[in-house]
């Protein structure tokens, strides 16, 4: 697919849109003076309005992830960019999304939201699908593909090559949703946007850089798709603080490097303790920093934890997870005082 196909995928009133501009975006030169935005001039850290387009931030996350900062839009949580997305691309009450079952609820809340339908393509006991009847599913009404990747709540991974050759049969944009990658040992897929130019990819702060009370969502693509999503998104949706905040924790990586890699390890310790009890019938493999865990009565254990001040994720109500809990990976501490309270549990 090549960028005028992809621009034919864009609703009209979006490509035709003259964006919101303030005089400090239009004017470039150095200045002492602000007397354009209307704020309060005695100095204190915030009195200002932030940047608009956070190019300091921007380069700082292109440098970690080693991409171009041109390719990247800044989200209020990787949420916002979700909603902008199914905004620029789907007409309400006649396009539609896809979504994998189960996966992360946001989507479906966006499209509804935003009058666009939502459809579902159901994954195996094993949360898998078959290639060729995802491509039997698609419409040509389908606009927009979401996959979580490292999906949630299930935190099993597809392969990029799969991905590769879904952007082959699916002919509108595939939105790969990476909030998770980086407790994954496989690779992201910011690798295959110069193959695959319809494609988005969503990651986050607020997971494995631990600064979820930030709000800041990545969105990777064409520098074309970029500049587009930079005039429809709110002018100053990131604020100065944040900015500041998330360029202060990203100048530290070795401590994020073992934060992570902490995680990941302790993902093991409770996959293998939880499986000590023969009330665990199944821990789910996961590339995230959770378990899906299938028990016998969910909901008893769910509120046992609840009564012990441990507070898990009940997923039992989700298609394809019932009887499941989702346990997110805490620390060493946490962790053993959820493993201390196992052998007290009554599954009867």
């Amino acid at each position: 697919m090549n960028m005028e196909q992809i621009k034919s995928l864009i609703k009209p009133n979006i490509l035709k849109l003259v964006p919101y501009s303030s005089a400090r975006s239009e004017f470039k030169e150095k200045s002492e003076i602000f007397l354009d935005a209307n704020e309060n001039p005695y100095q204190n850290e915030f009195n200002r309005y932030p940047d608009p387009l956070q190019p300091k931030l921007k380069e700082k996350i292109a440098d970690w992830r080693g991409v171009s900062s041109d390719h990247l839009v800044l989200g209020n949580g990787s949420d916002e960019i979700i909603d902008l997305i199914i905004r620029v691309f789907c007409k309400p009450g006649k396009d539609s999304i896809v979504t994998f079952n189960p996966s992360y609820g946001m989507y479906k809340v966006c499209a509804d939201i935003n009058d666009v339908k939502v459809r579902t393509f159901n994954l195996d006991e094993d949360f898998k699908f078959k290639k060729k009847d995802l491509y039997r599913f698609f419409k040509k009404s389908d606009k927009v593909l979401f996959i979580c990747n490292p999906n949630n709540p299930t935190g099993n991974s597809i392969k990029l090559d799969d991905i590769l050759s879904i952007s082959k049969k699916f002919g509108g944009i595939i939105v790969v949703d990476e909030a998770y990658i980086d407790f994954s040992e496989k690779p992201s897929a910011i690798n295959l946007l110069s193959e695959i130019p319809q494609l988005i990819v969503l990651q986050t702060l607020s997971k494995a850089i631990g600064l979820a009370g930030l709000r800041i969502g990545l969105g990777w693509m064409q520098p074309e798709l970029a500049s587009l999503f930079n005039h429809v998104k709110p002018p100053y949706n990131i604020s100065s603080l944040s900015q500041t905040l998330a360029i202060k924790r990203l100048s530290d990586l070795l401590i994020i490097t073992s934060e992570v890699n902490n995680i990941i390890e302790q993902r093991s310790f409770l996959k293998k303790h939880l499986m000590d009890y023969g009330y665990v019938h199944r821990v789910y493999p996961s590339d995230a920093n959770f378990l899906l865990v299938k028990c016998r009565n969910a909901d008893r254990l769910y509120q046992y934890f609840i009564q012990n001040g441990i507070v898990v994720r009940n997923r039992s109500s989700q298609y394809g997870c019932e009887q499941c809990l989702r346990i997110t990976v805490g620390t060493p501490e946490e962790n053993q005082k959820l493993i201390d309270l196992l052998p007290d549990f009554d599954f009867s």
